[in-house]
């Protein structure tokens, strides 16, 4: 298709699908916890435009290397957007693996484990739970590996990008109870004054308007140090920005075999711009990249989920929540220079029709489900 009736169809699309005063229609009317429910994909994200984004945004990445196998085979044709189970957090558990028994939560003797034993406990909304690769504690040189009933490892609980250590699988109900179930959600507003600090004391600063809380929502109080559970503490993810690849390839093998590639094309544009991150480097700001287990779709392989820090009046955004969560399916290694771009950077999708499968803005008030 010639470039200038490529730029005038996709043109088209965007004005058809971006919100406006009149566009009521493409959202649903308002859900219990305030938020919307966006029905098209352009909705929820805005997507790139040549117009006002450039021409690279039609483009797929020209000087990329790196391919998939020549079997890699996907499926393409399913619809993508707005199939997806909503959820209130997602906590992702530091195991230093790749890959992980197929389900996770069968992994012994793990906070994975653990916690699904105990979710008849969480309150708020459904919990996601991924094993990651992000290292464990240093354990003085012991080689008993990363699970242990008294083993304490590191966690990531999102939207709130607090990192809490010292959780081990006997500590997970006082962890669930004190922590999860009092942060925020995936559907409050921004609350940056609410944020956990390292002290357990408020963090000062822009918040969006804030609406009544029902009498079912979870409280958002900040922690004191004296009811922070013995032996946890808080620690900021000093990453603006995460992007977090399935890497299980016992779930699918595609996902063992994109997860590595992904991360070497995003490294090659992120170093540039002075945004990589690698497991051990604790810089503010920047990108942080981890592999996670499976979270359903992987016949739409490669899955990218990609956190978005809030940062209301460019104040720092150590001590704010996660703002968005661009949800992307059949990502391939020359899509990376793109998302880095524009996604990653701008929070806009290039390719929401094929590529996007959900997601929140929280400051739209938006959800995919």
């Amino acid at each position: 298709m010639p470039k200038v009736k490529m730029t005038s169809l996709l043109r088209s699309l965007t004005d058809r699908f971006t919100p406006n005063a009149s566009s009521a229609d493409l959202t649903t009317k308002p859900r219990p916890d305030g938020f919307h429910t966006a029905k098209a994909a352009p909705v929820l994200f805005t997507p790139t435009r040549p117009e006002v984004d450039g021409d690279d945004c039609l483009h797929d990445c020209a000087t990329c290397t790196i391919k998939y196998p020549r079997k890699f085979a996907i499926e393409e044709e399913d619809k993508l957007y707005g199939e997806i189970k909503g959820f209130s957090r997602h906590l992702l558990v530091a195991t230093g693996k790749t890959d992980w028994v197929r389900d996770v939560e069968d992994e012994k003797a793990s906070v994975m484990q653990a916690v699904g034993k105990h979710r008849d406990e969480i309150e708020g909304g459904k919990l996601m739970l991924s094993a990651t690769n992000i290292p464990t504690p240093d354990h003085d040189g012991e080689e008993e590996g990363p699970y242990g009933l008294d083993r304490p490892t590191r966690v990531l609980l999102l939207p709130s990008f607090q990192y809490i250590d010292g959780v081990t699988p006997n500590r997970v109900p006082d962890f669930i109870k004190h922590l999860v179930n009092i942060t925020s959600t995936n559907t409050q507003p921004l609350k940056s004054e609410t944020t956990l600090s390292t002290n357990g004391e408020t963090t000062n600063g822009h918040s969006t308007p804030n609406r009544e809380p029902s009498d079912s929502e979870p409280s958002t109080e900040p922690l004191s140090p004296t009811t922070l559970p013995p032996g946890l503490s808080l620690v900021n993810c000093p990453h603006k920005y995460l992007i977090l690849l399935c890497s299980q390839a016992t779930r699918d093998a595609r996902c063992g075999q994109s997860a590595p590639l992904l991360r070497k094309e995003l490294e090659r544009h992120l170093r540039p711009r002075g945004l990589y991150r690698d497991l051990h480097d604790e810089r503010p700001g920047g990108v942080g990249i981890y592999f996670i287990s499976h979270v359903g779709g992987h016949k739409y392989s490669a899955n990218m989920m990609v956190y978005r820090r809030a940062d209301p009046l460019g104040k720092d955004a150590a001590s704010k929540e996660a703002m968005q969560c661009i949800w992307l399916a059949r990502v391939k290694p020359e899509d990376c220079e793109n998302i880095v771009r524009y996604t990653v950077l701008e929070g806009k999708v290039v390719k929401p029709e094929s590529q996007l499968r959900g997601g929140f803005d929280r400051a739209k008030g938006l959800v995919s489900w």
